[in-house]
């Protein structure tokens, strides 16, 4: 099948949703299809992807949304040029990510003509926004042939204003790529040192101003022993960094952007990996590439992160925005390495369920019920 995959999130821009594209775009290649990713120019940047073809139209720029910053493709003629690759490509199945963001998704669906997929993403209540637009969106929704949702918790968001079908299909991670036999970096391995790690983008939601707030306790009451270090950016950070307590700045290390192939490498030199975002997650991919690297797990109890952790099993959680209970929670796993061995050893049998051949496989399967179903109605016209 010729395949394109609409997002306006992808490389360079890091996040859930464009490891997810990269990723089955990559496997549904290894299994024989023609895969396109179809996504925004980024000015100044022209990153070079392997293993993919990709075709970018506009320009991205980032906007504040839903706690969280996000993708947005601008441009005169996206329309335009949007239309010209579904000519020159024609292609089977158009697979649109996040079909209800303006502009490069709604535009991309609007002016497809062959079978339609879409992937919910969002988690949340209905936002002012989506109650002015919603008959235009619903008109959107509408030319959809199949709708999937990441989690139970996307489902829900999704259902709850675009009543339909939804296949509940998670994301992925890449069990190879991380995995526990990663080698650390040896100049952050310290015999006396405990390392929490956080990796993401530093957007509101994610948490990080409520681990900075339980360093102080964390740090005092384990001898000093714990240090987080912080993997990602944003233009929060100086902000967040500011916020530092001066008697843990020792202690905590912002790290920014790290290139994408020694990612696997700072899952291994954390001992305890921490995501205590506050809410509107929708799925927890980071939490699936800690697991599969074998790390203890620790992530505030929200639906989104269900999907993926089973508490106490393979993961710890605790109260979102609860500063002391998230203390606690470090401070009991710093203590406990036997426990943190147990839980990486189990978060890692978990993230084997999520591997991308499987998950890749049944988003397969929707794009065969979607042409097949498509061909039949043609076919009795």
């Amino acid at each position: 099948m010729k395949i394109a995959i609409v997002s306006q999130s992808y490389y360079p821009r890091f996040g859930g949703v464009t490891e997810h594209v990269h990723h089955t775009a990559v496997e549904l290649s290894r299994r024989g299809h023609e895969v396109c990713i179809i996504t925004s120019r980024f000015r100044g940047v022209t990153p070079a992807v392997e293993g993919v073809r990709v075709e970018r139209v506009g320009y991205n720029v980032l906007i504040p949304f839903n706690r969280a910053f996000v993708d947005f493709t601008v441009g005169l003629t996206i329309r335009q040029e949007v239309r010209e690759l579904f000519r020159r490509h024609d292609f089977d199945v158009v697979h649109t990510h996040c079909p209800l963001a303006p502009s490069l998704p709604i535009i991309a669906i609007q002016t497809a003509t062959c079978p339609q997929v879409g992937t919910f993403h969002s988690t949340g209540g209905d936002g002012m926004l989506e109650q002015l637009f919603r008959p235009v969106l619903l008109k959107v929704v509408d030319r959809l042939d199949g709708r999937i949702a990441v989690s139970r918790t996307a489902h829900e968001c999704a259902e709850r204003s675009f009543p339909g079908r939804y296949h509940v299909i998670p994301n992925g991670v890449d069990v190879d790529r991380f995995n526990p036999a990663s080698q650390p970096f040896e100049e952050w391995r310290e015999p006396d040192r405990i390392n929490l790690l956080f990796v993401g983008r530093l957007d509101p939601r994610k948490g990080v101003s409520l681990l900075i707030e339980a360093m102080p306790g964390v740090v005092r009451r384990t001898g000093g022993r714990a240090r987080l270090l912080v993997v990602g950016d944003s233009y929060l950070r100086p902000k967040l960094e500011a916020s530092v307590p001066a008697a843990v700045r020792d202690h905590v290390r912002f790290l920014g952007h790290v290139p994408r192939e020694s990612l696997p490498r700072w899952y291994a030199t954390g001992d305890i990996f921490v995501s205590p975002a506050s809410g509107n997650e929708s799925f927890g991919i980071v939490l699936l590439e800690a697991m599969a690297a074998g790390r203890a797990v620790v992530a505030s109890d929200i639906p989104g992160y269900r999907s993926v952790v089973i508490p106490d099993q393979n993961a710890v959680v605790f109260p979102p925005r609860d500063v002391a209970a998230l203390e606690d929670t470090i401070v009991r796993l710093i203590e406990n390495p036997d426990r943190r061995r147990a839980l990486g050893q189990q978060g890692r049998q978990r993230a084997l369920e999520f591997a991308w051949p499987r998950v890749t496989q049944q988003i397969e399967a929707v794009y065969r019920e979607v042409a097949a179903r498509r061909s039949s109605v043609n076919t009795a016209a």
